[in-house]
C-alpha cells in the first residue's frame, strides 16, 4: 500500500496536487497528515521526508518527494502512461505547462497562498501578481483550445496538468480574481472532482496551529 504524507488540506498546495492524481485515478494509498506550522513539524515531517517538507510518497520502502515527482512515479507505475494526455503534442504542452507552474508565479503564491477557507474580499493583487493570473489564464485558453476540445479540462481527460493547477482555482476563488469563461469552465470542472470535494471537505473540518498562539483551534 503506498503512503502519501501531506500537510493541512486547507493550505498545502503542493500536497494537493499528487493526492488529486492518486484519486482521481483510484490509485490506492494510506494518508498521512503532518500539520503545518508547529513547533515539531520538522521533527514529524523527518520521519517520513529527507527535504522535510511535504508531500512525500511511500511505497515499498522507496521514498518519492515533491509534488510533480510524485505524480510522474504514480503516472509510470500505476497508470500505465495515462496520467498524461496520450497524443504526442498535447503530452508535451501539458508538460511544459505543468513545469511552469512547478517552478513559476512566485508573486501569486506570495500574495494568495491557498486558503480553501477564505472568502473573497477587497484584497486585490499587484501588478506582479497580475501578470502571473494573466499568463496562467493563458496557458489555460491555449491547452483547451489546442488540446481540450474533447472533454472538460485542460487536454480534455483529467491529466496531471489539471492537478498542477488546482491548487490556483482555490487560489482565484478565495481571492476574487476575475476569471474568463475558460478560466471559470476549468474552475468548475475542478470542483466537480470528487476528489476535491473530498479534499476541501476535509480542509474546512480540519484543525490546525495558531502559532501566534501556540494553541489549536478546529
Amino acid at each position: 500500500m503506498l503512503t502519501l504524507v501531506i500537510g493541512n488540506k486547507n493550505y498545502s498546495s503542493w500536497s494537493l496536487r499528487p493526492f488529486l492524481v492518486l484519486r482521481t485515478f483510484g490509485v490506492a494509498f494510506d494518508e498521512v497528515r503532518i500539520l503545518l506550522d508547529t513547533p515539531h513539524f520538522q521533527q514529524d515531517v523527518g520521519k517520513w521526508a529527507p527535504n522535510l517538507r511535504v508531500p512525500a510518497l511511500h511505497d515499498d520502502g522507496l521514498v518519492i518527494w515533491d509534488s510533480l515527482a510524485i505524480c510522474e512515479y504514480a503516472n509510470e507505475q500505476y497508470l500505465d502512461g495515462r496520467g498524461w494526455p496520450a497524443e504526442t503534442a498535447a503530452r508535451a504542452q501539458a508538460r511544459s505547462a505543468a513545469a511552469e507552474m512547478h517552478s513559476g508565479f512566485t508573486a501569486l503564491r506570495k500574495q494568495c497562498p491557498m486558503n480553501m477557507r477564505r472568502t473573497p474580499d477587497n484584497y486585490r493583487p499587484d501588478a506582479e501578481a497580475q501578470r502571473d493570473i494573466d499568463r496562467i489564464q493563458a496557458i489555460w485558453r491555449e491547452l483547451k483550445q489546442t488540446h481540450g476540445q474533447g472533454g472538460d479540462f485542460l487536454c480534455g481527460a483529467f491529466s496531471i496538468v489539471d492537478a498542477m493547477y488546482a491548487p490556483v482555482v482555490s487560489r482565484f476563488l478565495s481571492y476574487g480574481v476575475e476569471m474568463d469563461d475558460t478560466a471559470r469552465a476549468f474552475a468548475d470542472a475542478i470542483q466537480s472532482l470528487p476528489a476535491w470535494q473530498e479534499w476541501r471537505d476535509a480542509g474546512f473540518a480540519e484543525i490546525e496551529y495558531l502559532p501566534d498562539t501556540e494553541k489549536f483551534r478546529a
